[in-house]
């Protein structure tokens, strides 16, 4: 007979069994789910050889070496959006080798062709194609646009997962600003930027978190509204971490030609120019100093050597909220690589290093940049903040505006304020 007592002891030990089924069960899946890769969404302005989306999209694809060791991706590319397909396109190539899908939307490309989005994480690639340029010269890559595409099926969807923005957030302040504020009403970790700031350092120098930074300065090649941007990081990585954090710029200075040659006589910011010493310490961190005499090793070129290697100058001075001042020159023809000095309080010497860009076909940097993007997808979690670069985008908009209209801009809408992460993120070994 069954009495009352086996009738609860029963139901008791079925209880407990079913539980630990269930348990087993929910371990089980978990794990199958863990041994499935994450998916990831590619969105991008168009794929072609070294185009970005080559260099960061292809490192999802096969791998990339990071720390002495070949890293298999924790992702795996199940989507992608080109908005151009030029004639060297190597988008259709690679979905038919790796075996993910090319759609014609990005709503579908998020979506995989159903009803739900349908993805782990998406990397947006807003770099090269063919857009055209504004009244400033600044091309409009359609970033922003790509990224209230994407985060309107976030919104519709109810569901939201990591993004990750290649280079500046957008040639307009106004929607680069409205991009972060996008991700904090989504609430998805957002990063953005450049490869310099977690490249190598020679010498892998860190600025002191929490120092008294009175001037910094960044030396470089490259174009307008395109290499600025990586100088604007590298300077803005370094400053972000001085006595109380970020507080926002108060003004920039945009100078070329005759007027960058012009505050060069100064001879200090004080008065319209920029420091000597910096500028000497970033030459000296240059591994790639033209000579203006071919048959000597590092000769110094002279102000005016500096003139004739120069022909298309530029500066942007610019000065923050709590006083720090900095200068970022583009001079090709004189160096073709990145450069940093600061003047500390209480250091004699300038705190100066190069930021290294690996060398092509590989540019290993950007499969640096790559990790840290990958970590975000993986962890939930941003490893630096966007704000750096949302300041860095309001900089490079308000510097070139000042270039071409000629005179000095004010920024109250500058007054972005953040703290850096406590250990700097480049790269170490």
């Amino acid at each position: 007979m069954l009495t009352r007592r086996d009738f609860v002891q029963n139901t008791t030990v079925t209880a407990a069994a079913a539980a630990l089924a269930g348990g087993a069960a929910d371990e089980a899946l978990a794990a199958r789910k863990e041994k499935s890769p994450r998916t990831m969404a590619i969105v991008s302005t168009e794929w072609r050889p070294r185009s970005h989306s080559q260099h960061m999209g292809d490192r999802f694809l096969h791998g990339y070496p990071t720390n002495g060791r070949w890293n298999q991706p924790r992702l795996k590319v199940v989507s992608l959006y080109a908005d151009q397909v030029p004639k060297n396109d190597l988008s259709r190539p690679r979905a038919k080798e790796f075996g993910f899908t090319i759609f014609p939307t990005v709503a579908e490309t998020l979506r995989r062709g159903g009803r739900k989005l349908a993805v782990d994480a998406v990397l947006l690639i807003g770099e090269h194609g063919n857009y055209p340029r504004n009244e400033l010269g600044q091309k409009k890559y359609p970033r922003y646009e790509l990224f209230k595409k994407i985060t309107d099926v976030f919104r519709k969807d109810g569901q939201s997962v990591p993004v990750f923005n290649d280079k500046h957030l957008s040639w307009k302040w106004e929607w680069a600003r409205e991009m972060v504020e996008i991700s904090r009403e989504l609430d998805f970790p957002f990063m953005a930027g450049s490869s310099l700031p977690v490249t190598w350092r020679m010498p892998a120098v860190e600025m002191p978190r929490g120092a008294r930074v009175k001037e910094i300065m960044g030396l470089a090649m490259g174009g307008v509204d395109s290499y600025d941007f990586h100088i604007l990081e590298v300077m803005q990585c370094m400053a972000e971490r001085r006595d109380g954090g970020e507080t926002g710029v108060e003004w920039v200075q945009g100078l070329r030609g005759e007027a960058f040659w012009k505050a060069m006589s100064q001879g200090s910011f004080e008065q319209g120019g920029w420091s000597g010493e910096l500028f000497e310490a970033c030459l000296t961190r240059s591994q790639t100093l033209q000579q203006p005499r071919p048959t000597f090793s590092h000769w110094h070129p002279t102000p005016q050597e500096i003139r004739k290697m120069v022909k298309e100058p530029v500066a942007y001075r610019y000065q923050y909220r709590d006083g720090t001042r900095a200068t970022m020159f583009l001079m090709n023809g004189l160096v073709g690589d990145f450069t940093f000095a600061a003047r500390l309080q209480g250091r004699r010497e300038p705190l100066s290093t190069l930021f290294h860009l690996p060398p092509g076909p590989n540019v290993q940097y950007s499969a640096e940049l790559m990790g840290h993007a990958e970590n975000m997808f993986i962890s939930g979690k941003a490893g630096y903040p966007v704000e750096r670069t949302l300041l860095t985008s309001g900089i490079l908009a308000a510097s070139i505006e000042s270039m071409v209209k000629q005179k000095v801009l004010k920024t109250p809408h500058l007054d972005v304020e953040y703290k850096s992460t406590r250990r700097s993120t480049f790269a170490r070994t």
